[in-house]
């Protein structure tokens, strides 16, 4: 069951990373301060990464911040981060993937039943993969809708396609 769990989260997280990383990729230069709600898609794009990086984390003590946060901010704090360039935020979007598969290998039944090892989640690890899971999908779908408004070109499904598993 262990590996069923561990396959079937990575195979999902992984899509939901792909298609933030289509957003990035598609986003047009010219919209890459445009607003999502009340931030730009710079900062919803470096947010989502961040926290999908920081929830991988074994614990709060275990995630160091590195050169990504030196120019993208640290979301920990009350003020929002300046977020990255778009080759930075793709390159991070890499780096969380790999994160993502470091971190899901390591994981045991015993340390998926544990807590989450995260201050603000009071939750099991096991559990704190869905919450962060559903968190990039739920900024990924701000992005796309955003997207979609504003580049007519990108409306139809195969510009900006659904990914129904892995990395792409």
């Amino acid at each position: 069951m262990l590996e069923l769990y561990k396959q079937t989260v990575a195979s999902q997280f992984e899509a939901a990373l792909a298609m933030l990383k289509q957003c990035v990729t598609a986003c047009p230069s010219e919209y890459w301060e445009g607003k999502i709600a009340n931030d730009t898609f710079r900062y919803v794009a470096y947010h989502t990464l961040f926290f999908a990086e920081f929830y991988l984390s074994t614990s709060d003590a275990e995630f160091k911040l590195h050169h990504f946060h030196d120019r993208g901010g640290d979301e920990r704090g009350k003020q929002a981060s300046p977020g990255l360039s778009q080759p930075d935020t793709l390159e991070y979007a890499r780096l969380v993937h790999q994160k993502l598969r470091d971190a899901l290998a390591a994981e045991t039944v015993q340390s998926l039943a544990g807590p989450s090892g995260i201050a603000r989640r009071k939750c099991s690890r096991a559990e704190l993969h869905i919450y962060n899971l559903r968190h990039v999908q739920h900024h990924t779908g701000a992005m796309y809708a955003y997207l979609r408004r504003i580049e007519p070109t990108l409306a139809d499904n195969q510009s900006l396609p659904w990914v129904s598993s892995g990395w792409r």
